[in-house]
């Protein structure tokens, strides 16, 4: 276990330092694409102590009057080729600059319909993250949402930093602690003080707001790991640079692989035609009994043109800066 004491700090990032470990997950809770386990090596590099702010990305917004993808009409023809041949063309009304907005069921229903919670809401987008009307006023020490990868990438170019692989991803969540199922520790989300902004209650129905928020939270409003990182579990789900291979720690299990950058190309068996990114750490609607995404080895993917209600980043430099 590596102790950084304290954390060292420089510019909102903090110093992750060097080290080997066990990445992926065979506890009870893992998903297929979570194993096997495998030996990784990750160098030394800066990591964002929080996820990146509305107020961050509107000063990159005014600065370079950069526009998002869920500010975009979107091109037909391009999302056609990530589909399944013979897709029929929606309704025009449904090409229109919008995006999924998460909204409370009245009720149980099937934790496999996610249509019962998302609603594709017209000029929602990070500037607006519930739609029209809505605004982040009183919100810019919030997480940026609405984010796609694109985005994501377009912040990092801007501001002189990239996205993390999801090897350091991983590394930087654990907190340098072996095998750690959170990035607090085993204790379960429930138990205990709250830990992460993630939904206690019955999902999606029912949130007794333990940890005092709904939708998403300041950042840093919870400890931070030993790492000195600030919600590396919960909030909102967070980019990687890595393509999404549903079988990737499979073929790299066999030695020890130094800074892992991802595979080759996507891979998704229940998505072929779907190209799509990683994305790690859980959001205000992770569950244990819907998603428990703010385990430290939990996976998540999306296509890179998608942004969502909990979707955002934080980005990584090299140590030489």
């Amino acid at each position: 276990m590596i102790k950084p004491s304290p954390p060292v700090v420089k510019d909102g990032m903090v110093l992750v330092p060097a080290g080997d470990f066990q990445m992926g997950s065979d506890r009870d809770q893992a998903r297929e694409d979570e194993y096997p386990i495998h030996a990784v090596h990750v160098d030394s590099f800066w990591m964002d102590q929080t996820e990146v702010t509305n107020a961050q990305f509107k000063s990159f917004v005014d600065a370079t009057g950069y526009v998002t993808t869920a500010e975009k009409k979107p091109d037909w023809e391009e999302l056609k080729k990530e589909l399944p041949p013979d897709t029929p063309k929606p309704n025009d009304s449904l090409l229109q600059a919008a995006s999924l907005v998460f909204v409370a069921t009245d009720g149980p229903v099937s934790l496999n319909d996610y249509g019962a919670w998302w609603q594709w809401r017209p000029r929602a987008s990070w500037i607006n993250p519930k739609g029209k009307g809505s605004s982040i006023e009183n919100k810019l020490d919030h997480p940026v949402v609405h984010i796609s990868w694109y985005d994501a990438q377009a912040y990092a170019e801007w501001a002189g930093k990239r996205l993390p692989t999801e090897a350091e991803w991983e590394w930087a969540a654990s907190g340098g602690i072996k095998q750690v199922k959170y990035p607090w520790g085993n204790e379960s989300v429930m138990d205990g003080s709250p830990k992460a902004n993630a939904w206690e209650g019955s999902f999606p129905y029912q949130n007794i707001l333990k940890d005092r928020f709904f939708y998403t939270a300041p950042v840093g409003s919870f400890e931070s790991n030993p790492f000195g990182l600030f919600d590396m579990a919960g909030n909102v789900w967070e980019w990687c640079s890595d393509w999404y291979d549903f079988t990737y720690y499979q073929k790299v299990e066999s030695q020890k692989v130094i800074n892992p950058q991802g595979p080759e190309a996507p891979y998704d068996p229940y998505q072929p035609y779907l190209k799509q990114k990683v994305m790690r750490g859980g959001s205000f609607l992770c569950n244990d009994a819907y998603c428990s995404g703010y385990r430290v080895a939990s996976r998540m993917k999306s296509s890179p043109d998608t942004g969502l209600h909990h979707t955002g980043f934080r980005l990584v430099k090299s140590v030489d800066y």
